[in-house]
């Protein structure tokens, strides 16, 4: 007795639609889980006395849960598909909401950030884009662009509702509302939206021509280590300022006001550079979104310490820079190593970053301390332009050893 192919499934459903789906339960995962803590934690200390380090530190243990079985998630994707896997996130996320509001003291409160911590392995950005992946094979690059697009705007949208859900409920109230958003949104859109089974070969091969992967995992284990290394570094530099960049900038001699009204650039810069990247994306190879978002990541941490007039440039460089990091993140390994497989590498890459982000913050805070501002950007300074070497070294591994190439694309926005 013969089932109907998966592929069948996949056909039914729009690229748009599956898209259009993961971005807005993107968004509120982020805003659900990553985003949340810098809204309610001046509220959950002032309402219940714990202290601030073990309130922000949830988060990190939920990054650090996020890390230890990002692998195992990156495997299950590519066994079965990401449907259930994004199911699974949405309800850890979900009941970790539910625990941090009727959490009645710091250790329920610490174990639902471990609860939140599985959703977030399950479901963040690496979960999708494996499941994107796996979807749609080498067509998968425009999808993951295009993702991003969607991602840049988690905190612009959640920010602003989980200050306004805050004011109006409470900080319960507001992990509350986020755990139905997750349950009664999220759940049912990624068993509803998402096909079930894994695609056919043809319905991977959808979105015309891609860039010809040329290497192999298990043969490349210097590739892998750089690969990596550089993705971890950036994600070091990118959650150390997206916590303490407010603070940098205080200390610099900005009012509250000044710092947030120039922290703002950042999410604006990062949108605008994922959208030049998604029309020209077919004309290059992802290395080179590699390169740029390195560089100017660099340029805008170096130039952050020469302080006013040239602040609002270097924030505007940097919020570009990870903004492309995020889209390299995700093309470059299925650029470099091919669809086969790229789920369980996502898995594998996503693991010493998410590790590393969770200490970066506590890191982040201790520079802070000893060094001041200066010495705390001059330190994310060094990293960055190392960062651009490890970029470099990974670019001249890829075309030496891979002899990569790149072939035409139908089109880097055909969603359908």
């Amino acid at each position: 007795m013969t089932a109907s192919p998966p592929s069948a499934d996949v056909a039914v459903r729009s690229r748009r639609t599956i898209i259009t789906t993961l971005g807005v339960t993107q968004i509120m995962a982020w805003g659900s889980s990553y985003y949340l803590p810098a809204v309610i934690a001046p509220a959950v200390v002032a309402d219940t006395g714990w202290p601030l380090a073990w309130v922000v530190g949830g988060l990190s243990l939920g990054l650090l849960t996020a890390g230890v079985i990002s692998p195992h998630v990156g495997f299950s994707i590519e066994r079965h598909g990401g449907r259930n896997v994004l199911a699974f996130s949405a309800g850890c996320i979900g009941l970790g909401q539910i625990g941090l509001a009727v959490a009645p003291n710091l250790a329920a409160y610490v174990v639902s950030w471990l609860v939140i911590g599985l959703g977030m392995g399950a479901g963040l950005y690496d979960a999708a884009f494996g499941t994107l992946g796996r979807l749609y094979g080498q067509g998968a690059r425009s999808a993951i662009t295009t993702l991003t697009l969607f991602g840049g705007f988690a905190s612009t949208i959640c920010w602003p509702i989980s200050a306004f859900l805050l004011g109006e409920i409470g900080w319960r109230g507001t992990c509350l509302a986020y755990a139905a958003v997750q349950l009664c949104m999220a759940l049912p859109l990624y068993l509803v939206i998402l096909p079930r089974g894994l695609p056919q070969p043809a319905a991977k091969a959808a979105s015309g021509g891609a860039v010809t992967p040329a290497l192999q995992t298990g043969s490349n284990l210097p590739i892998m280590v750089v690969l990596a290394a550089t993705l971890t570094l950036a994600a070091v530099i990118s959650s150390t300022l997206s916590v303490h960049l407010l603070t940098i900038l205080q200390k610099g001699g900005m009012t509250l006001a000044a710092a947030v009204g120039l922290g703002a650039l950042v999410g604006p810069s990062q949108v605008a550079a994922r959208t030049i990247e998604m029309v020209i994306a077919r004309f290059h190879h992802p290395i080179w979104t590699k390169f740029a978002s390195v560089t100017f990541v660099a340029i805008g941490v170096s130039a952050l310490s020469l302080g006013i007039p040239i602040i609002p440039l270097a924030l505007a460089f940097y919020g570009a820079g990870i903004g492309l990091e995020s889209i390299a993140r995700g093309t470059l390994p299925l650029a470099m190593f091919g669809s086969n497989g790229y789920a369980k590498l996502m898995g594998r890459l996503a693991m010493p970053s998410l590790i590393a982000q969770a200490a970066a913050p506590s890191v982040g805070a201790l520079l802070l301390q000893r060094f001041g501002a200066y010495g705390t950007l001059a330190t994310l300074s060094g990293l960055a332009l190392f960062n651009v070497a490890l970029a470099c070294s990974l670019g001249w591994l890829v075309f030496t050893r891979g002899n990569v190439q790149v072939q035409p694309q139908s089109s880097a926005t055909d969603l359908t």
